[in-house]
């Protein structure tokens, strides 16, 4: 028996330790590929691949796991796309989404935590609306509404289906047609941030964004923890601060040097 339970603790060692290098593998491989062969489609198709699991089921039951499954898929399609547009020229840059997208993969992707569902979320929106921007900088308008709007509904609805009540489809909508009009109204003034010599580059509709689902779910949860009363007491302060925040960035930090 005590040999039966060691055998198996090693199997489950082996296990673990191999999905951790599948998943570094996974990580790096999808951003240096896209960088090395200056191609966005392939870092995309590995994504996608190591999605298979979505598709191994019913036909019926495709759109529920690609749903369950946005964030994830925009989390990973964003890190390529970043790479892709960060050029072939090795930069700072290329060595950090890699290891972010491998500490997504191995440490913040598996955790169903109340705090690790709407780290996750914002993760999706930050990095998600970066890749919008950069990709459709130079492309109809279009492009980016739609991207956010999928930004949005997916962020919203990766927050709220955690709760009992699953009846939250207008709120997912709503979500994500607020992300589209941002990003409307962010298109013709794209500003962005970046580090010289980093390759880093910080769109200010990536920084709003992430701050107004900060703010959601922050609101959501004190209204669930009052039994679906909204309390201005809790709520207030951060209202007014993230509030003042925004308009601080949009004010003083929208100078025409940073518009791509």
């Amino acid at each position: 028996m005590a040999d039966f339970v060691i055998l198996r603790k090693s199997r489950n060692a082996f296990s673990s330790f191999m999905h951790v290098i599948m998943n570094i593998l996974l990580g790096t491989g999808s951003v240096y590929l896209t960088w090395a062969t200056g191609s966005v489609f392939l870092g995309f198709l590995i994504v996608l691949i190591s999605k298979w699991r979505m598709f191994a089921v019913r036909p019926r039951y495709w759109e529920l796991n690609l749903k369950s499954n946005l964030v994830d898929i925009i989390v990973g399609c964003s890190f390529v796309a970043i790479a892709y547009c960060s050029g072939q020229t090795i930069l700072p840059v290329h060595f950090i989404i890699a290891a972010l997208y491998s500490s997504w993969l191995i440490f913040l992707k598996p955790k169903s935590t109340e705090f690790a569902t709407s780290m996750q979320s914002l993760w999706a929106v930050f990095f998600g609306t970066t890749a919008i921007t950069l990709l459709a900088a130079s492309a109809n308008v279009t492009n980016m509404v739609l991207g956010s709007l999928i930004i949005g509904y997916a962020a919203a609805r990766h927050v709220l289906i955690q709760g009992d009540d699953k009846d939250f489809e207008m709120i997912y909508l709503a979500a994500g047609l607020i992300f589209a009009e941002i990003a409307w109204l962010c298109h013709s003034w794209l500003i962005v941030y970046s580090f010289a010599g980093t390759g880093i580059i910080i769109p200010q509709l990536s920084v709003i964004t992430t701050i107004i689902s900060f703010l959601f779910g922050y609101t959501y949860k004190s209204i669930q923890r009052n039994e679906g009363k909204l309390k201005w007491s809790e709520v207030g302060m951060p209202t007014i601060f993230l509030g003042l925040l925004i308009a601080v960035i949009v004010i003083w930090f929208s100078q025409p040097i940073f518009n791509v």
